[in-house]
């Protein structure tokens, strides 16, 4: 066995494959070729002198040898990080991070995260991806993104979560339109527009205008909020919006609030991140990010 031929990148490598599941997946993350990640698994089987991989036709999966590497390299390179950190701080930390985020996340916690992060880890380079939930997740999983601003319950064996926070909906319209409501006309006069689905808002406020006096053939769907905020700003119509999204146009009277229509539960937001990510950076991220407030003026 060539220990001295050993590259700290086959490792590496290794680990991301086991994290991603794929050859493929884990070439994106270290922005390299599949082949050239075939390449160094060939290598490193060469040079310990074992076989890691079992390949059954596409599929592919650790053997007891490679298993057995993953789970005693993963603490060395994780102290190892450790201890480059601990020469240097944060402050020297390099890399690229991805971060997704939903459109509300995005509007309102999002920006001074990462203003923050920038000061403390100027040398990490962020790439930030906005997104519905649903996607969030799964490019979560597969390691297309690092970490995730995402609406909840989040519940999955390989992420971590913990929660930022809940942000309040509400039914709101420019104050010509919500003239109208106040005279008994506006439901039969006046388009309702609410997120589309898959957002894990849709459901809700389906359920919200269902129970409402407004006609459903009102209804239009938009898989923007922003979009949404200015069109019911225009006179287009009545809208449910996250409350983070709409504290300027309410505090300067552009939108007012309407009565008489149904309460809307607050929708939970989660950060997450793969169980399996063990990177201190990564990991003082995730700290950092959990410490957030949705609901914070």
């Amino acid at each position: 066995m060539s220990i001295n031929r050993i590259s700290i990148y086959h490792l590496e490598t290794l680990l991301w494959i086991d994290r991603l599941g794929t050859f493929s997946a884990a070439a994106e993350r270290l922005n390299t070729t599949q082949p050239a990640v075939s390449a160094r698994m060939r290598e490193l089987e060469q040079r310990l002198g074992s076989t890691l991989f079992r390949r059954d036709g596409r599929t592919m999966s650790l053997t007891p040898a490679g298993r057995k590497l993953v789970n005693d390299c993963t603490p060395l390179l994780r102290d190892m990080q450790l201890a480059l950190l601990g020469s240097g701080g944060f402050n020297e930390a390099s890399g690229v991070v991805r971060i997704g985020a939903g459109e509300i996340a995005a509007a309102s916690c999002l920006p001074p995260f990462v203003s923050a992060l920038k000061a403390e880890m100027p040398n990490v380079a962020l790439e930030i991806e906005i997104d519905l939930t649903a996607n969030l997740i799964q490019q979560l999983l597969t390691g297309r993104t690092d970490l995730a601003f995402a609406a909840g319950p989040i519940a999955h064996p390989a992420l971590r979560t913990s929660p930022i926070g809940e942000v309040a909906l509400l039914w709101l319209a420019n104050p010509a339109v919500a003239a109208l409501f106040e005279r008994g006309t506006g439901e039969q006069q006046v388009p309702v527009w609410s997120l589309a689905s898959p957002s894990p808002i849709h459901g809700r406020m389906r359920e919200a205008i269902a129970a409402s006096r407004i006609a459903q053939k009102s209804l239009n769907l938009c898989n923007n909020a922003r979009m949404m905020i200015d069109i019911a700003r225009a006179g287009g119509g009545v809208g449910i919006f996250p409350e983070p999204m709409v504290r300027a146009e309410v505090t300067a009277g552009t939108l007012v609030e309407l009565a008489g229509l149904p309460a809307l539960a607050p929708v939970e937001f989660r950060v997450a991140m793969r169980v399996s990510d063990t990177e201190p950076v990564l990991t003082r991220i995730f700290d950092q990010a959990a410490a957030l407030s949705l609901t914070a003026g």
